[in-house]
């Protein structure tokens, strides 16, 4: 049996603090400590979201994760590589119903190297100025450098000189190397993940922080990867906000090889997400998953810590290959936080509120 541990929330959680209330705390007292926090933190009741698009330019890609239905390799018939038109007709599109930000990711193309991403970057930012690109995962832009012979410190640079604003946290999943190892063996470790951040935080450029749980993960593996963020987050202040999903597998190598792993229940995700918000103290902004939980869980997530609702997912194509298609308008999402007492906001990428509803 757990000893009882007397959580002070004045002070910083450690991570037995954190252990403590993910196996032994109550969902309603974890659901109470963390509508306490957000209250701290964002006192306006303001639940904000921003409307854009997840934009793949392409599917190709080497890393292989087992937890991806997405990718494919060059030679299958229905691998692409988007044409510059294509793209800028999903942004004609997206401008259409009042978008700001695309969220724009690959694959990891083996053969696409620093200047396709210039051009690609440039032509975008020449055309869409008031288009904000949010693009490019820690594992892409390592890649760009090994492939392109250069310093991952020159593609931020070059990236960011062309157009790139800010960075997604994606590529995290979870922070173990141990973990790692089993469910993405090509992708690069937990430090290299963390110093593309560092990186870019360098530089000015913001970024988010993710992660993936519901592989084969422990409790403790859950806290180790809170810690490395928290820790460059007091080191840097370069990270925006904190997103959590839970795994999808359908259609994966990873539940093929480990039949085991079962879906998470909401019941998990909250306690995770609720333990979260009073861990990382140094997170402004806690984004609500409703793509991968339903768009009820991920109202109720708002009142386990989430102050953001995400995207509208204009289009969204990863997780959908996984088994998620969980959809949501802008309608929808003000009837949802006004439904629980909340203000609903437009935001932009950088969680300026640009019209309240």
């Amino acid at each position: 049996m757990t000893k009882k541990i007397d959580v002070d929330l004045k002070k910083r959680l450690t991570n037995e603090d954190a252990l403590h209330l993910i196996k032994n705390a109550s969902l309603l007292d974890l659901g109470k400590m963390a509508s306490q926090k957000k209250a701290e933190l964002h006192p306006d009741k303001i639940t904000s979201f921003i409307v854009d698009r997840n934009i793949n330019y392409t599917n190709v890609c080497w890393v292989d994760c087992k937890f991806c239905a997405f990718f494919r390799h060059g030679k299958d018939e229905d691998s692409y590589v988007l044409k510059f038109e294509e793209i800028d007709q999903k942004i004609d599109e997206l401008l259409e119903i009042g978008g700001t930000q695309i969220l724009f990711q690959g694959g990891v193309h083996p053969k696409l190297k620093i200047d396709y991403y210039e051009e690609l970057v440039g032509h975008i930012h020449t055309k869409y100025p008031q288009i904000t690109i949010h693009g490019f995962s820690s594992i892409e832009i390592d890649f760009i450098a090994k492939v392109s012979k250069i310093s991952i410190l020159e593609v931020l640079k070059r990236l960011q000189a062309k157009g790139l604003s800010s960075i997604p946290g994606a590529g995290a999943e979870i922070l173990s190397d141990r973990v790692r190892d089993i469910i993405a063996p090509k992708k690069m470790d937990t430090q290299e993940w963390l110093e593309v951040h560092r990186l870019a935080h360098s530089i000015g450029m913001k970024t988010t922080a993710t992660m993936m749980f519901g592989t084969v993960e422990t409790d403790e593996e859950i806290i180790e990867h809170w810690d490395l963020i928290r820790k460059l987050q007091d080191e840097t202040g370069g990270f925006r906000a904190f997103i959590m999903w839970s795994f999808q597998g359908e259609n994966t190598k990873l539940m093929e090889e480990h039949p085991q792993i079962k879906p998470q229940s909401s019941n998990r995700y909250l306690r995770l997400l609720a333990v979260s918000r009073l861990y990382l103290d140094n997170f402004k902004n806690l984004q609500s998953s409703w793509v991968t939980q339903g768009s009820y869980i991920g109202q109720m997530a708002l009142k386990f810590g989430a102050n953001d609702l995400g995207s509208t997912m204009m289009e969204e194509n990863v997780v959908k290959a996984a088994g998620a298609a969980n959809r949501m308008n802008q309608d929808e999402m003000i009837r949802l936080i006004k439904d629980i007492g909340e203000i609903p906001a437009k935001r932009d990428t950088a969680y300026n509120i640009l019209e309240r509803f």
